[in-house]
């Protein structure tokens, strides 16, 4: 097959020199411009030179003003000849040179002439040209001619129209809506392009009438629609009304017996388009699917490549969620395998995988086995992908799944390809405990001739931490030293670690870890030799037989719940001195960034907004301001600092935003405050804060600004105290109370007498998020099984109807605060359930983990099963009430 293709390409490569546009150049076809002019006209030449023209237009020349208002008046006088041919490449010239409006009234009369000649193709032509260079104005004009040719008995100039009022309808929709009556008599047509464009025009007139378009599709699904091209966009109407319908309305759904009534349609167009309709409805049911899978069925036996594609990716998508709906049609799905489109294929081989039963397995993998090689790694990665999925539906069936995942683990391909299947195999042996020493050997195997550091780490990684807990460790030893002498800096650091971890793990073989560590001390590269010095000296016993401390084991396994680049700020602002670098003084929270506060474009910042030397963290440089204040000492460590909340609207008199500071007993507000008036000065200025809608707060400080001069940020802070152990929740109105006094604007100077002001704020609110720092943990399955399930609290809740599963995940998400981890907080489309992991540090500094469990019915409902395990009994309790009344 290959060969055919690179002749072809050849055979392209020779024609090239005999293109007639070969070595074309503007300047040159402008001078032939001129034979518009001769007195006796040549069609055939101008024919060429106006093809020239509209190759130069459609490669991307442009024309400047004077050139091309010159090639239009050339154009203008071809009119005066009676070649058809000619005509019709003057009519493309004009529309692709779009002439300006002074210029559209030279040829206005001729078009309006043409439009109302005997000549249909003159008519139909002559229309598309005057509707694509005429204006609202001249469009007045002509608005009747165009209303008859709507309804003219030759079809090819009421589509022309109609096709027309298409286009008109994003610049004139006044006028085009005026063509109701004549679109609606043209949609009668007996013509089916007339009737397919009539459709698609009516419709869009009344897109924005939901009720409209409904009483459009119900007269129409009465069998008037008689071209197959109309129905398929009927049924498209009608598919999005169902949708449009489906949260007001119960009961069985509109206009589905209409989708079900056209699968016996004798045009396959009109078949497949039902059938995809029905099986992309929201909530579709299985009674509902069975028509419409028969008709595919049916499909995938057809002569035509076309079809067959068609059908099989519908059923792919259908396999998706509703896997056992497209069992039936398994047997000629197989037939597929060896059919020669490899996109039909690909995609019968994928769907076979997902619905296939456990007896099938085998069978399907010699299938495929012969198959992989002839397609491209793209397709590939989807075979692999369905192949993981149907090892975790049949765990029974893993050694035949991961003989031919090691299999292909082996052949050629990119790197996109390869991780695929480390992936799938790290998955496998993860969820499958009978598969893991197989799936590890096969890893390892694997890494012995691997060309993608990335890919080598990953498993060294990974090799550390399943590896010392198999039934014989030893066996990988020698796997992971040989990645010390033949690869790469990266690897071999990668190697040294994961060595570490066998020696840790299992005490029987450190005194051999010991040999092959020393021998790494004078490696070559800074990073392996750090390292190597690093777990010599932590791992303990000299080599001997002893068991390896708690602090060794956490170092090597434990989650760094420290943003690295809070870890890389803490180091640079460390000055060397007799105390050792403190890692407990590293903020942790997960955004770490300049002291710079959120404000309305064009201002300056507010309160801290104003920029600090050098880069620390956020909390940190929150910290050090409270701590400078003598008031706030006795309130202890700063848990966590908000992101700013703007109280105030942009461009306002006064820029005001808060940050909520949340200690163990207290919370402070800072307010950031701006004076955005050159002629005012503000004095005493504090903010007033109602606590009627907060009654676990008492407010037991207010530290006020004295002065506030134009365009100078400024603080005032308000304390209030809470009770210990409980995650006080409230609304607080906020008002800001000052004495205002007029400034001079020549001397700068303020007057002695000012008048007392308030100034109304938006509302603040203190949510349970705000007690929950977000930190996330590098391995989730490690941190969970090292936190135990001593205080693990698991119950099941109702969360009602939500648009999809995405909504209800983000929704919990954001009411917890807490640090989704592995990318779980992304959710697959169409998808019916969904686990999202989330890790965090609450109130106390207590570590959390969360597991939930999302699923969705065909009412929308969501349910959700909650685990939380925590550092602390009161904490995971304290989450699930957080749950429960959230």
């Amino acid at each position: 097959m290959a060969q055919p293709l690179v002749k072809k390409d050849d055979d392209h490569d020779d024609e090239a020199d005999y293109s007639p546009f070969l070595g074309i150049e503007k300047g040159a076809v402008l001078q032939e411009v001129r034979v518009f002019n001769d007195p006796q006209l040549d069609p055939r030449r101008c024919s060429q030179v106006i093809t020239k023209l509209l190759y130069l237009l459609n490669q991307g020349d442009s024309f400047s003003k004077n050139e091309a208002t010159e090639v239009f008046f050339s154009v203008t006088k071809l009119f005066q000849s009676k070649d058809l041919g000619l005509r019709r490449m003057v009519y493309l010239i004009i529309k692709e040179l779009s002439p300006s409006s002074d210029e559209v009234i030279i040829v206005t009369s001729s078009l309006m002439k043409d439009m109302n000649s005997k000549t249909d193709m003159y008519r139909a032509n002559a229309i598309r040209v005057l509707c694509r260079i005429t204006d609202g104005t001249l469009l007045t004009q002509i608005e009747r001619y165009l209303k008859q040719a709507i309804v003219d008995k030759n079809p090819v100039v009421a589509s022309a129209a109609l096709v027309s009022g298409i286009h008109l309808l994003q610049t004139n929709p006044e006028i085009v809506k005026r063509w109701s009556n004549e679109v609606q008599e043209a949609v009668q047509s007996r013509a089916a392009l007339v009737q397919f464009h009539a459709l698609a025009l009516l419709q869009q007139i009344r897109q924005n009438d939901r009720l409209a378009v409904s009483k459009l599709v119900t007269s129409l699904t009465k069998g008037t629609a008689r071209s197959p091209l109309a129905q398929c966009l009927l049924i498209r109407y009608a598919s999005q009304v169902i949708r449009e319908s489906a949260n007001t309305q119960t009961g069985d759904r509109p206009f589905y017996d209409f989708l079900e009534s056209c699968l016996r349609h004798k045009a396959e167009m009109v078949v497949f388009e039902a059938a995809r309709a029905i099986t992309e409805l929201t909530g579709v049911t299985n009674r509902e699917l069975t028509p419409a899978i028969t008709a595919l069925q049916l499909f995938l036996s057809s002569s035509k490549p076309v079809l067959r594609f068609a059908a099989v990716r519908a059923l792919n998508k259908v396999a998706m969620t509703h896997p056992m709906a497209v069992t039936n049609c398994n047997i000629d799905m197989e037939s597929l395998i060896s059919d020669q489109n490899r996109s039909i294929a690909t995609l019968a081989i994928t769907t076979l995988l997902k619905t296939g039963n456990e007896s099938s397995v085998d069978r399907l993998m010699k299938q495929i086995t012969n198959f992989m090689s002839d397609i491209a790694d793209e397709f590939k990665i989807v075979v692999v992908e369905a192949i993981r999925s149907l090892c975790l539906k049949f765990p029974l069936k893993y050694r035949s799944l991961m003989n031919f995942l090691s299999n292909i683990l082996r052949e050629e391909g990119g790197f996109d390809y390869k991780k695929a299947i480390v992936d799938s195999i790290v998955i496998l042996i993860r969820d499958i405990p009978e598969a893991k020493e197989s799936g590890l050997l096969q890893l390892c195997e694997f890494i012995e001739d691997c060309e993608f550091t990335y890919l080598s780490t990953q498993i060294l990684h990974f090799l550390g931490n399943e590896g010392p807990k198999t039934t014989d460790p030893s066996k990988y030893i020698r796997y992971i030293y040989n990645r010390v002498h033949l690869e790469n800096a990266t690897v071999r650091a990668a190697a040294v670690s994961t060595l570490a971890k066998f020696g840790a793990m299992v005490d029987a073989l450190k005194p051999q870890i010991f040999v092959l560590l020393r021998r790494c001390v004078l490696d070559s590269d800074d990073e392996v030799r750090d390292r190597t010095t690093l777990y010599l000296n932590t791992l303990g016993g000299d080599g001997e037989v002893v068991e390896t401390d708690k602090e060794t084991k956490t170092l090597l396994f434990g989650a760094l719940d420290i943003p690295l680049v809070n870890l890389e700020t803490s180091l640079k602002n460390y000055e060397p001195s007799e105390e050792p670098f403190d890692i407990d003084s590293v903020s942790k929270e997960v955004k770490s960034q300049p002291l710079a506060e959120k404000k309305a474009p064009g201002k300056k910042p507010t309160g801290l907004g104003a920029p600090l030397a050098g880069p620390p963290s956020t909390v940190d440089a929150y910290e050090r301001l409270l701590s400078s204040i003598p008031e706030f000492l006795d309130f202890g460590k700063l848990f966590k600092s908000s992101v700013p909340v703007e109280l105030t609207e942009a461009e306002t008199e006064y820029a005001v935003n808060v940050v909520k500071h949340i200690f163990d007993r207290h919370v402070v507000f800072q307010y950031n405050c701006t004076n955005t008036i050159p002629e005012q000065l503000l004095e005493n200025v504090s903010v007033i804060v109602d606590l009627s809608e907060a009654d676990d707060f008492a407010e037991v400080l207010s530290k006020p600004v004295r002065s506030l001069p134009y365009d100078t940020p400024g603080q005032t802070f308000v304390a209030f105290e809470k009770p210990e152990g409980i995650t006080a929740v409230g609304k607080f109105s906020n008002t800001l109370r000052f004495i205002v006094k007029e400034v001079d604007p020549t001397t700068s100077e303020a007057e002695e007498d000012g008048v007392e002001d308030e100034y109304q704020l938006e509302d603040l609110e203190v949510v349970a998020a705000d007690y929950m720092m977000k930190v996330g943990v590098s391995n989730f399955r490690n941190a969970w099984e090292s936190m135990g399930d001593d205080f693990e609290h698991v119950d099941e809740y109702g969360l009602g109807p939500r648009e999809n599963l995405a909504e209800a995940v983000s929704a919990v998400i954001n009411l917890l605060g807490m640090q989704p981890c592995e990318g779980t907080e992304v959710v697959a489309t169409n998808s019916r359930s969904h686990t999202c992991l989330l890790s965090g540090v609450f109130l106390g500094n207590v570590r959390v983990l969360v597991r939930l469990q999302f699923g969705i019915d065909g009412s929308r409902d969501v349910a959700m099963k909650l685990a939380v395990r925590s550092e602390d009994e009161a904490v995971s309790d304290t989450i699930h009430e957080i749950v429960s009344s959230g």
